[in-house]
């Protein structure tokens, strides 16, 4: 996809830098690009019939329809829009409005300080194209086999599945920034539908737990995790854990921990090869309880990890409570770090945290060089995210291995 294909649409009151936009616009070779004074003029354009604008670039601070109020109409429309906000608003403020953007639902490229540079928004615009072709690449391989939005279901074949022994665990590899090496793996449900395919969990995992019947996929989880992370140290071919994500719900549970223990062990996979992963808030249910179930699961060997660390209100008061052995950083930080300061500042001090509290470092949702390398110099131990490998059934995820395995003695 050339420049040259795109559409654009230039938003902004200030008539020279417009002029300034659409030379520079043009000297990267764009040649189908529209022009707004404000948000409803730019609305008008966006929303004309057989038209589509690919990219915006749009200024905050207008008379009449300012930029936020555009960006939120821009999200209520649900448009297939990119877009890029360039001002001279100061960068905390330009951080707090590129995070509403998100949570409008709009694809914002980045933001660019005025005044805006050649390379700066010749850069945004290949992250678009970049974006368009990885979602393609991604809507190609789920018509192969995973049911994205796919249909509904109802708990009764949910149910009838499980029963029917159709759930399996799929794994992403974490791996240690430092050697690039696969230290572990976390286990993500999937539903091996007999006529649909793959079936991505946001299908079932909600039903279940809204159902008080989230446990029956645990169990099947976590005993098929660990049969396969056993026969995986058997045979020497990965030398490495598994993480099993836990619900909330399940902590309520006075048995979870004696009964998790006689599944893993049930398949002679010793706890300390397995790796549960929490969220922030799951302590804060039923606190006596989940205490006590985390307690002995520790006692057993198993690890714990606090999952999307960052994203709840009382990160640090769960780690005082619990001995947990990771952290998990959520990807929110990690996506944002290398453009926010404050995602940045935060993402800093949670791996500050993890280090002095002696306990490993891991960062989720890692997709570009430029995610890896900020990690690796902030010195986050571990990551995982589609940089390195989508989820993978156990064979792809032994080649995958050997892959990297040998890429890596290539380069010795």
């Amino acid at each position: 996809m050339r420049i040259a294909e795109l559409s654009f649409l230039a938003v902004d009151d200030h008539l020279p830098q417009r002029g300034v936009m659409l030379d520079m616009l043009a000297s990267l070779g764009a040649t189908k690009v529209a022009v707004a004074t404000d948000g409803a003029a730019a609305l008008d354009i966006v929303r004309a019939p057989g038209a589509p604008v690919d990219i915006i670039i749009s200024d905050l601070d207008m008379p009449g329809m300012d930029g936020m109020e555009f960006i939120r109409h821009l999200g209520q429309a649900a448009l297939p829009v990119s877009l890029i906000l360039a001002s001279v608003l100061e960068r905390s403020l330009l951080s707090s409005v590129e995070t509403m953007t998100r949570a409008y639902g709009v694809r914002i490229l980045g933001v660019i300080e005025k005044p805006v540079t050649r390379a700066k928004l010749e850069a945004l615009i290949k992250l678009h194209v970049a974006v368009v072709q990885r979602k393609a690449g991604l809507d190609a391989a789920l018509d192969t086999g995973l049911s994205a939005a796919g249909p509904s279901f109802t708990i009764d074949e949910i149910v009838a599945g499980l029963g029917s022994d159709e759930f399996e665990p799929w794994f992403q590899p974490k791996v240690d920034l430092a050697t690039g090496q696969m230290t572990g793996a976390e286990a993500l449900a999937r539903w091996r539908h007999p006529k649909l395919g793959i079936v991505a969990p946001f299908a079932f995992i909600s039903l279940l737990e809204n159902n008080g019947l989230i446990d029956m996929l645990t169990w099947v989880m976590l005993r098929k995790a660990a049969v396969f992370c056993r026969q995986w140290r058997a045979a020497s071919a990965l030398d490495v854990s598994v993480s099993v994500n836990l619900s909330i719900k399940s902590l309520a549970e006075p048995r979870l921990a004696a009964r998790v223990a006689e599944v893993v062990c049930g398949e002679d996979l010793d706890p300390r090869h397995m790796v549960l992963e929490l969220t922030e808030s799951a302590a804060t249910t039923d606190v006596g309880l989940a205490l006590e179930n985390l307690a002995r699961l520790r006692m057993k060997g198993f690890g714990l990890s606090i999952d999307d660390y960052g994203t709840g209100y009382s990160s640090m008061q769960q780690l005082t409570r619990i001995s947990f052995t990771e952290l998990k950083i959520d990807q929110s930080f990690v996506t944002n770090a290398a453009r926010q300061p404050s995602a940045r500042v935060i993402l800093k001090s949670s791996l500050d945290m993890a280090r002095k509290l002696k306990i490993a470092s891991v960062a989720e949702g890692v997709e570009t060089r430029q995610d890896r390398d900020l990690l690796g110099r902030l010195g986050c131990q571990l990551a995982q995210g589609f940089l390195f490998a989508r989820p993978m059934e156990t064979g792809a995820l032994l080649h995958w291995n050997g892959d990297l395995l040998g890429a890596r003695e290539r380069s010795l």
